[in-house]
């Protein structure tokens, strides 16, 4: 692999700012280029991040011919055609979570990925991070026994704000895609798919989920309880119950700096995980480490996985009656 590898955001908003921040603690990776719908937008971000290619264009990133991988950090409705359109410039795509609106985007995008031979990662940034590394690990090594029910939820509330990106429909707002993902992609990562889903939603006045409780079981017998918000604050927390011991995540779970174990029989463990960087350095240097052995999807988040959980998601809003425009 280079020495360097050479990045590129597409997209200028909240997100791309955090990614850019963690690839500061990645001596490896080198912020070459950004892209904006505008100049003024592409160049203000350059300016706060010294990112020495800027586009006022997407088109004109993707086809930087010095750029290896790109970030694509734009609201949802747009991850696909985005990728998309990297993806044909020849470029590796780190994809920001919910990786598209729903599973036939998410479809296109694999296999455009997969017909062109190039590395493909959804950024659910949690599952990277160490600590989270190691409680799937736990997990696996049967730690705690079969596992036999997971609860974890997240929810905030936030003012209402009908122009705003949570609460419009056609931006993919609402507590599921937004933040749901996070337990639901708990849950396949522990569990798989599920085959059975039962579901509520309370749908606010601009049609978004404002919060949604939802019950996912699977094949054999296991359950996960969960949850999430745009308008209730929840605990933040998440719990796995095994047969013979459980795990606990403490808030803020979804970016876990540590957790705690019980074993029957035995006394509690603490784990402690503190992140270098802000945390989303660790799927950007998992995409690096991807890219340099040549692999076209990473085994930690696997783009068949990151496609069942859109069909899981999908399959939520069907019992809500939820529809995003253009679908």
């Amino acid at each position: 692999m280079k020495d360097l590898v050479r990045w590129g955001i597409l997209g200028t908003g909240a997100i791309a700012h955090t990614f850019a921040q963690g690839l500061r603690a990645l001596p490896d990776a080198q912020l070459m280029a950004v892209g904006s719908r505008t100049q003024e937008a592409a160049d203000r971000f350059g300016e706060a991040f010294g990112v020495p290619h800027r586009y006022g264009s997407y088109e004109a990133l993707a086809h930087d011919p010095e750029v290896d991988v790109i970030y694509v950090a734009t609201p949802h409705p747009f991850h696909m055609e985005n990728s998309l359109l990297c993806l044909d410039a020849g470029k590796a795509v780190l994809c920001e979570k919910p990786f598209t609106i729903n599973a036939e985007q998410a479809r296109r995008v694999i296999q455009r990925a997969r017909e062109k031979g190039l590395l493909l990662v959804e950024a659910m940034w949690t599952r990277f991070t160490p600590a989270m590394r190691t409680v799937r690990e736990r997990v696996a090594q049967g730690a705690v026994g079969e596992v036999r029910m997971i609860a974890a939820d997240f929810g905030f509330r936030t003012p209402l704000d009908p122009q705003g990106r949570l609460f419009d429909l056609a931006l993919g707002g609402g507590s599921l895609l937004d933040i749901g993902v996070y337990p639901v992609s708990l849950a396949s990562m522990l569990l798989g798919k599920p085959n059975r889903i039962a579901s509520l939603a309370h749908l606010g006045q601009t049609g978004v989920d404002e919060q949604a409780a939802i019950t996912l079981g699977f094949p054999d017998g296991q359950l996960a309880v969960l949850s999430s918000a745009i308008r209730t604050q929840t605990p933040w927390e998440a719990f796995i119950a095994g047969t013979e011991g459980l795990i606990k995540i403490p808030a803020d779970w979804w970016r876990p700096r540590r957790f705690s174990m019980m074993v029957q029989g035995k006394p509690e463990q603490v784990f402690e995980y503190p992140f270098t960087g802000n945390g989303y350095n660790y799927e950007a240097a998992e995409t690096m480490r991807c890219l340099g052995e040549g692999l076209l999807e990473s085994p930690i988040m696997p783009l068949d996985e990151t496609l069942a959980i859109m069909e899981t998601m999908d399959a939520i809003r069907a019992q809500w009656g939820l529809v995003y425009p253009g679908e």
